[in-house]
């Protein structure tokens, strides 16, 4: 119970902050944070709950991360639904706190930060674009989780290589998809938006999942330690 609420608390943070930052600061009036504000949102995120709830959960935050650790051989298979479901149900609360917030002024919630593809990218990407962007993306960051928490890498810098991995992610790819990388957040997004959201979720869901698995693959081939 402890893990699952560590994973619930650490997956709220990252919703809320990361697509807080991305609805409320980004474009704000003069003093907006822009892509790169959002991009170190994400990875701040991310970087601050792994020190803070890292040595309780493993702070995974993120469904593909913990699938990915798992066929890497860093998981247990029987955790897997447990970390599943805390991580979405802390990203929906999530949400729901970040609608209250950017509805408080009157305002719309527009793409509410949700991930998408064709005539719902930031920058018009189709499909094809998105679909490898994010299998890529997921595999890279899966890559990066795996390699510092290898118990031969340098102590005391996974953190950090991760929260600075996710920003990388995030600068790279939020001109195609708003970057998702974690069906998580897309869910939680899609849920208050609705509509093409929904109808699109598919991807965010399916892209970072393969990416995640084909990383834990090609880890655990390539890089396993040797027996």
């Amino acid at each position: 119970m402890k893990r699952m609420t560590a994973e619930f608390i650490g997956t709220f943070w990252l919703v809320l902050g990361g697509c807080g930052s991305a609805v409320l600061a980004a474009g704000f009036p003069d003093v907006g944070i822009g892509l790169v504000g959002v991009s170190l949102a994400f990875g701040l995120t991310v970087l601050t709950m792994a020190y803070a709830l890292g040595h309780i959960s493993g702070a995974h935050l993120n469904p593909a991360v913990s699938i990915g650790l798992w066929v890497g051989g860093r998981f247990s298979a029987k955790e897997l639904a447990p970390y599943i479901i805390a991580q979405i149900l802390g990203a929906i609360v999530a949400a729901g706190v970040l609608y209250i917030i950017a509805t408080g002024n009157g305002s719309q919630i527009g793409n509410f930060a949700a991930n998408g593809y064709g005539e719902h990218s930031p920058g018009r990407y189709s499909m094809i674009s998105a679909l490898v962007c994010e299998v890529v993306m997921t595999f890279m960051f899966l890559i990066i989780i795996l390699g510092s928490t290898d118990k031969r890498a340098p102590n005391g810098f996974a953190c950090l290589t991760i929260g600075f991995g996710l920003t990388l992610v995030h600068l790279i790819s939020i001109p195609v998809t708003n970057t998702s990388v974690n069906p998580a957040r897309s869910i939680s997004q899609a849920i208050f938006v609705g509509g093409w959201a929904v109808e699109q979720l598919w991807m965010f869901i399916a892209a970072p999942i393969a990416g995640a698995i084909l990383a834990g693959l090609a880890y655990r081939v390539l890089f396993a330690e040797d027996k």
